[in-house]
């Protein structure tokens, strides 16, 4: 056999060793990345529900902390009430004593009255038992004895009409007392009563806290293992993003675009959350620019990444009739940045919209549409623009909506992102609304710094 026979068997061998190495690992990575993605399936089973858990027992706490807060409530009426019986005893013991202090008095003003109203009557009775004879010995005339009689009958019936009185004000006295006796030991009886209410109360909230406390226990061990939960589906969701070939775009966090998305409203007045919104549609904040390369210019030919598949119009070919393709344009944007055109990741074309793929990083511009923005970026920016670069990117975009209308109505403008002039196209009218709905997500964290589990899956898990 001739050397160039052996040459040419061996080119045919190792080239049939490298194309079936090439599938052997391709299978490889789709076995791995299917069984990752069971995974990931199972695990966010297990966290939805591990939330259904966890809301069950928030519901449980809640309802315990607003029994405790009731019952404390209650303790807290009972002790002012309890309060202010002690007062009320205190004032009506104070009045009892002021009373029997005036019963006392009273009763030494009867005495002497009734001493002083005695000896009148006596006067006035040895007065009665004078004879004549000794009337007209004593006395210088009779009209003098009529008058100390007169003066004396007098005095002792002013003397019986101010003992009447001072009767009168004892009785008074002593059926005060006794009223004010009364009330003393009701108030004392409802004092007691609220005692042992106020004891039963704070039973009651001692064994809610009790509950609280073991519910509480169960809470945390419940979001431990949320947690746990969350940060092994991340790792795979991490995983899931290298396989799929996006390893060379840089992945900002959520903080990062946030604060792009802010500057960018000063720029444009655009709204951060719809921003961030359109971004997250389009590239999963920055994290997923694409999974096709380009491989022939000329045929406008590419490969998907991820499964090694032949794509046709990756984007739009090169000498279209009244218009540059978008082949044109990619060419000239990677080479004056400095990227290889045929191994920079751009958007496959989607099947069920038809038409082509070719956009570009974290906002999704067609090259032809990211050429006609390139100067006014170059003058906001200071430097040559960079389609794979977050700020340059969201700074476009801001750009873009803000010539769609977005200050006006936000869903048209994203409509006319998504499809252009073909914007009032039903069958585009799930991008507009997918984008409204993560708007609101956006603006409620933006807003409160929370983000509910089904906005969180919008955001970070986007379909």
């Amino acid at each position: 056999m001739s050397k160039i026979k052996i040459l040419f068997i061996s080119l045919i061998f190792l080239a049939s060793l490298g194309v079936a190495l090439s599938i052997s690992a391709q299978t490889n990575l789709e076995t791995e990345r299917a069984e990752l993605e069971k995974e990931l399936e199972r695990l966010e089973q297990e966290i939805r529900r591990s939330e259904i858990d966890i809301t069950q027992t928030e519901a449980e706490k809640d309802s315990l902390r607003y029994q405790i807060s009731v019952i404390e409530n209650k303790i807290n009426t009972l002790n002012y009430q309890i309060q202010r019986n002690n007062l009320l005893i205190n004032d009506l013991g104070l009045q009892i004593g002021d009373t029997e202090q005036s019963i006392q008095k009273t009763t030494a003003k009867i005495q002497d009255s009734q001493k002083k109203l005695g000896d009148t009557l006596r006067t006035m009775y040895r007065e009665d038992r004078k004879s004549v004879f000794f009337i007209l010995l004593t006395e210088d005339d009779l009209s003098s004895f009529f008058s100390n009689l007169t003066l004396l009958e007098r005095l002792s019936e002013e003397t019986k009409n101010v003992l009447d009185e001072i009767k009168i004000l004892k009785a008074s006295l002593q059926g005060q007392k006794i009223t004010l006796s009364e009330e003393k030991e009701e108030a004392e009886r409802v004092a007691r009563i609220q005692a042992i209410q106020r004891a039963e109360e704070e039973a009651a909230r001692l064994e809610r806290e009790k509950l609280y406390g073991l519910t509480e226990e169960e809470y945390q061990a419940q979001l431990e293992e949320k947690r746990d939960l969350e940060k092994q589906a991340e790792e795979i969701r991490s995983r899931i993003f290298q396989l799929i070939g996006i390893a060379d775009v840089e992945m900002p966090s959520f903080g990062e675009v946030l604060e792009v998305a802010k500057w960018v409203e000063q720029e444009t007045g655009v709204r951060p959350a719809f921003l961030l919104a359109i971004i997250t549609q389009e590239s999963l904040l920055g994290r997923n620019v694409g999974q096709c390369n380009l491989v022939d210019a000329d045929t406008a030919t590419g490969r998907n990444v991820r499964t090694g598949e032949i794509i046709q119009n990756v984007m739009k070919p090169m000498g279209l009739p009244g218009r540059k393709g978008d082949i044109d344009d990619f060419l000239r944007i990677t080479r004056e940045i400095g990227r290889n055109p045929y191994e920079t990741p751009v958007s496959c074309p989607i099947p069920s919209v038809g038409g082509y793929g070719g956009a570009m990083g974290p906002a999704q511009f067609i090259p032809t549409t990211w050429a006609g923005y390139q100067n006014r970026l170059a003058s906001i920016l200071g430097r040559l623009p960079d389609p794979w670069k977050v700020s340059d990117s969201f700074l476009a975009s801001g750009l873009l909506l803000s010539d769609n209308g977005a200050r006006v109505n936000e869903r048209t403008a994203a409509l006319r992102y998504f499809a252009g002039g073909n914007w009032n196209n039903s069958k585009y009218s799930f991008y507009g609304d997918q984008v409204v709905v993560r708007t609101n997500c956006m603006q409620t964290f933006i807003d409160k710094g929370t983000m509910s589990n089904e906005c969180s899956r919008l955001v970070f898990i986007p379909e």
